[in-house]
């Protein structure tokens, strides 16, 4: 079979679940995974035929993405901030979200980590995402990246060693921490934020594949993990430290209030690509 032929019957298998876009953004993610090939690279080799072998790959896949089974998973990674990542079910797909609060460390933290170097702490790291794109671009930040998982950190170990960079792991609950045990320049994380009544927002293939444990918080103590790491900060932040967290979008000001109630200066809430309040930054003092 052409795979131009095969296009049509995979969009059309999947129309019922997926909107155009999101089919289109499938089709040509595969196409660059099982063929290295780009749309460009399709459309001029028109007549490239699918062996057995490759059609049933092809419908395997379609076959998950039935079931709701988020791509990445299928495939075992995805790209973050311009770099490689495994992904699993013991690990949030990186957001394109999370890639803006990264952007905004990097370019605040540029000029003061080439001078002087930093010590930064990756609160909740999954895969690694955070942690890695930093140490990525800061080459001369010393980072470490704590979680509650063993198979994630266990992830995120092999992210780091795919992208080359040298992350210090702790295995820990922080929940259950009363200490961190050093100084650090700068904390970031992005700690489980969405309520349970809210679940009705979110899509069935997050829903049921994505763990539970790194997504959801009680309703009624939404800001558990926001509370508990702001604590920590004001014992383990160096003077003009900085705490850079990725928030629920409905619960900017009570963050904002949370950072203000711990005595964090400079506080500054930002909005994402689409409009909603997605970070939080505040200096320690």
């Amino acid at each position: 079979m052409l795979l131009k032929n095969y296009k049509i019957d995979f969009e059309r298998e999947l129309s019922a679940l997926y909107d155009e876009y999101e089919i289109d953004s499938f089709f040509y993610i595969l196409l660059e995974d099982f063929h290295h090939m780009k749309r460009v690279d399709l459309a001029l080799n028109p007549n490239f035929e699918l062996s057995p072998e490759m059609h049933h790959q092809w419908e395997n896949v379609v076959s998950q993405l039935k079931e709701h089974r988020p791509i990445q998973y299928i495939l075992g990674e995805t790209e973050f901030f311009g770099l490689p990542f495994y992904v699993n079910e013991n690990t949030l797909i990186p957001r394109p979200e999370t890639e803006e609060l990264v952007d905004w460390i990097i370019k605040e933290n540029l000029q003061v980590e080439k001078n002087e170097g930093l010590r930064i702490l990756d609160i909740g790291t999954g895969t690694g995402c955070i942690a890695i794109s930093l140490a990525k671009n800061l080459p001369n930040a010393k980072v470490y990246a704590i979680d509650v998982s063993e198979k994630a950190l266990a992830t995120a170990q092999r992210n780091a060693e795919r992208n080359q960079v040298a992350i210090t792991f702790i295995h820990q609950s922080i929940l259950e921490t009363d200490d961190l045990q050093q100084k650090y320049d700068i904390i970031v994380s992005n700690p489980p934020y969405v309520r349970n009544l809210e679940k009705v927002e979110i899509k069935k293939n997050v829903l049921d594949f994505e763990p539970h444990s790194a997504l959801f918080v009680e309703d009624n103590d939404a800001l558990v993990f926001y509370r508990k790491i702001t604590e920590l900060a004001t014992q383990n932040l160096s003077e003009n430290g900085q705490l850079y967290f990725e928030i629920n979008q409905y619960l900017g000001k009570e963050m904002v209030w949370l950072l203000e109630k711990y005595s964090f200066k400079n506080i500054e809430l930002r909005k994402d690509i689409y409009d909603n309040d997605r970070m939080v930054r505040g200096v320690f003092r």
